[in-house]
């Protein structure tokens, strides 16, 4: 008897089959994560030095604004990365 999760899986696979890699995919997709996550570090270290410039300076609307630019940031590098890796994925 199958438990409840191999059903599920076995009805996901009929719906949607998982895609099998390439070598060379799975390369450009880590590649990409990479670079993703560099790029975000870049942002926060920028960000960050500004943010801590406006705390030491008592503007704490503009610290907000700054923390909400960093996560919007953050945000908008991961869509990118998440549409990047679709794209290798369909070849």
């Amino acid at each position: 008897m199958k438990s409840s999760y191999e059903l599920a899986m076995e009805r996901l696979n009929k719906t949607a089959p998982a895609v099998k890699l390439t070598a060379a995919q799975k390369q450009e997709i880590a590649n990409l994560e990479t670079k993703c996550k560099a790029g975000i570090a870049a942002r926060e270290i920028a960000l960050r030095d500004e943010i801590a410039r406006a705390g030491a300076a008592g503007d704490f609307e503009k610290v907000e604004q700054l923390q909400q630019q960093l996560a919007t940031d953050r945000r908008k590098l991961q869509v990118e990365l998440e549409d990047k890796k679709e794209a290798v994925r369909r070849g």
